[in-house]
């Protein structure tokens, strides 16, 4: 037998052990009896027969079985054309025409690996996991991991019965890289990659840039087409990209897709992304929320994590459908007008065996050491952001939502958790900066460097940073020493006001700084006011069940707390079943209580957050200058005595100025005197005691006009009712 392969080393292709299996396989130079010539080599196991066929001339040239196994060999004492083709006959007897795989070009240019190396290809998604790819006509599948320490990586899953023997990856020089494009392989076929580590273990493991995954409990990827949705919100990307954060309505509607409705007959109920795009679009357009902001859709494992443990960072979960189906769901939504804003998790990531953790038998994602690289509370681990392959990874699965899903905006995930080495860590349990302090360096330029390429790249896309302490410029650009983020979550004002409205109304004379304090920093960052999912779990109850006061006292104050937080400065955020006064504690497997729709008090609250979310689209002062102090004046936060607060919300020049004028005690306030900024008839636009909300109706319908006294230091002034454990709004009638 001539050839130039060992024996061993025949034997290593198939036992797989062969650590670059295109050193062996594919086209060589070699020199036979005395003569340079070209050698081709295949291990295909289910092979009969194999054939070169030369693509210039056309002419077939046999292989030789070189191991009954399936290694094949031909020898040419020319060199054959570069895109020559095989074709074979399988056990079957069936002949099918396919492409040497180890002959194949790297799917990556030498831009491509400038770029990687630099660690800022923010286009990683289309050259990185399982790619559709046409080779000389031969349709396949090129795949690519970044596996540096790996000793070998094989490609296994349908298309070779899960023997990756003959699906060997090869690794590309000083990439830590390793690809091949498999002809066989096709889309809606599971694959993994069988990484053996540099201990000698082999380990299945997760494609990191997969585009779908099977459905939980199951883990392998799904080969996906995500390139040939038709899409139909080009007028929504237009309106988009002119988009301005700082001065436009923004009301959102926090999702729990797997349990905002269920579905009879289907997987734990979960409804599909096309029936909750229909269904979740008519809603919004019926509550007057402009978007919905959806937790975790990334593929995870652990339905309990809520989506915040991911795994497949590139793939929707598969609980509610494909790829094409997500990107159905953004459509439709867009096509209604609304916004979809997600929530995005680049703080920490799962120990499961399949994930990121280990990935190639060494800490590659994250720290080695536990002291960085793990969240004791969370049982997570952190990535490594000093590392640019990591930072690499994490912004372009960023840009990728955008580019490939149309995804309107970011909610960055426990930001707090990235800023501080320290958090939530005994002395220790920790390793400082280079400088001796407390901040994580590495952490704070990947998200200057993540907003910075989400706003040059998608104008009119928000980011939001989840952070809760004095951080000073999460919300300022990055040129001017900030973060970059457009806005930040303000949990000080949530904890404040959620303190304040649990104190029983006759308590809360000595607690009116809990609610004036806010605006003492409320124009220092862009905030969003979120009373989110955290706010109703882990014991805390729902929104209602946590006002005091027999049940008209706690429908008021709920009402009452809804009025105050969409009359404050600063964009909006309510969680899923907030707006039907539910009951129960969420929890993923029960969504909203929609039965009690049934009674008039639980659809009152529900009217009343809709007309508030359309109070503040059509009224300017109500959001134009959420972050500025041109738009807020208070009128008397003084009167803690009588639990009051009266302020004036304003917009730009020309527009109507609103009086908000809120009552914290069950007592009715008549004849209470306000002083105003102009004469003229003030129209009630809003009372939170009316009776369509379930309320006394007490008010000032139709409205009060000024007195010629003036007030509070104000030229004018009006008599107003004030409803109890009620706000009505006020606005200039021109």
């Amino acid at each position: 037998m001539n050839t130039q392969l060992s024996l061993s080393s025949i034997q290593s292709l198939i036992d797989g052990n062969v650590s670059d299996p295109g050193s062996l396989l594919g086209r060589h130079s070699v020199d036979y009896r005395g003569q340079q010539a070209t050698a081709i080599r295949m291990y295909e196991p289910e092979a009969q027969s194999i054939w070169v066929v030369d693509s210039a001339s056309g002419l077939r040239r046999p292989m030789r079985r070189l191991h009954p196994e399936g290694v094949f060999e031909a020898i040419f004492d020319e060199t054959p054309e570069s895109n020559y083709k095989v074709e074979m006959i399988d056990k079957q007897g069936k002949t099918v025409q396919t492409t040497d795989p180890y002959a194949t070009p790297s799917l990556l240019s030498d831009f491509d690996r400038y770029l990687i190396g630099e660690g800022r290809h923010h286009g990683l998604y289309e050259r990185l996991g399982a790619q559709l790819r046409t080779v000389n006509g031969v349709e396949g599948v090129n795949f690519a991991v970044w596996a540096p320490n790996a000793r070998a990586v094989q490609v296994v899953g349908d298309f070779n019965g899960w023997d990756g023997r003959q699906h060997g990856a090869r690794q590309l020089p000083n990439l830590g890289i390793w690809e091949l494009f498999i002809p066989s392989a096709k889309p809606g076929q599971r694959y993994k990659f069988r990484i053996l580590s540099e201990h000698g273990q082999w380990m299945d493991k997760c494609d990191p840039l997969a585009f779908a995954s099977e459905l939980p409990p199951l883990t392998a990827n799904i080969i996906s087409d995500i390139n040939s949705y038709a899409w139909n919100d080009e007028s929504w990307l237009q309106q988009r990209a002119e988009f301005d954060p700082m001065h436009a309505p923004m009301n959102v509607y926090e999702v729990h897709l797997g349990s905002w409705q269920k579905g009879p007959g289907r997987t734990h109920g979960w409804l599909d992304y096309r029936d909750l795009a229909r269904r979740l679009s008519d809603y919004c357009h019926r509550m007057n929320f402009t978007h919905v902001e959806l937790m975790p859709i990334s593929e995870h494992p652990f339905t309990g994590s809520w989506g915040y443990q991911s795994v497949g960072y590139f793939a929707p979960t598969s609980r509610h459908g494909n790829p094409e189906d997500f990107m159905f769901f953004v459509d439709h939504l867009h096509q209604n007008g609304i916004g979809v804003l997600i929530d995005w998790v680049p703080a920490h990531f799962p120990k499961d065996d399949h994930g990121l953790r280990r990935f190639d038998g060494s800490a590659l994602y994250e720290h080695a050491d536990p002291r960085q690289g793990e969240h004791p509370d969370w049982g997570t681990m952190i990535f490594n952001f000093g590392r640019n392959e990591v930072k690499n990874f994490l912004i372009a699965n960023a840009l990728f939502w955008l580019d490939k899903y149309h995804i309107d905006g970011l909610r960055v995930d426990a930001v707090a958790s990235m800023l501080y080495l320290d958090y939530s860590r005994e002395d220790g349990e920790w390793i400082p900066n280079q400088y001796g302090g407390r901040e994580n360096l590495e952490s704070i330029d990947f998200l200057r460097e993540f907003n910075d390429a989400v706003h040059e790249n998608y104008p009119g896309v928000v980011t939001a940073a989840e952070e809760s302490t004095a951080w000073p410029g999460v919300s300022k650009p990055t040129s001017e020493g900030g973060l970059g983020f457009t806005y930040k979550w303000n949990m000080g004002w949530m904890n404040d006001t959620l303190r304040y409205m649990r104190n029983e109304p006759i308590h809360r004379q000595y607690h009116q700084n809990e609610l004036t304090f806010s605006l003492i920093y409320a124009f220092t960052e862009n905030f969003m006011l979120p009373l989110s999912h955290d706010e109703v779990v882990h014991g805390k109850g729902s929104l209602i069940s946590q006002m005091p006061g027999d049940m008209w006292q706690k429908f008021a104050n709920l009402r009452l707390l809804y009025t105050y937080m969409w009359t404050h400065p600063g964009k909006k955020l309510l969680f899923m079943g907030g707006e039907l006064a539910q009951w129960n504690e969420w929890n993923e497997d029960d969504g909203p209580q929609w039965m009690l729709l049934d009674f008039d008090t639980h659809r009152g609250v529900q009217q009343l957050v809709s007309d508030l979310n359309k109070l503040v689209v059509e009224n300017a002062a109500l959001h134009h200058y959420d972050f500025g102090h041109e738009g807020f004046e208070w009128v008397d936060c003084q009167n803690a005595q009588d639990s009051t607060l009266v302020y004036l919300r304003k917009g730009m020049p020309g527009t109507a100025p609103m009086l908000i004028c809120s009552n914290f005690t069950p007592v009715v306030r008549e004849n209470y005197p306000i002083g105003v900024p102009e004469a003229g008839f003030w129209k009630e636009v809003f009372n939170s005691d009316s009776e369509a909300y379930g309320g006394s109706n007490v008010g000032n319908y139709p409205g009060a006009h000024s007195r010629g006294i003036g007030h509070h230091g104000r030229p004018d002034s009006i008599a107003v009712t004030l409803p109890p454990l009620g706000t009505t709004i006020l606005r200039l009638e021109q």
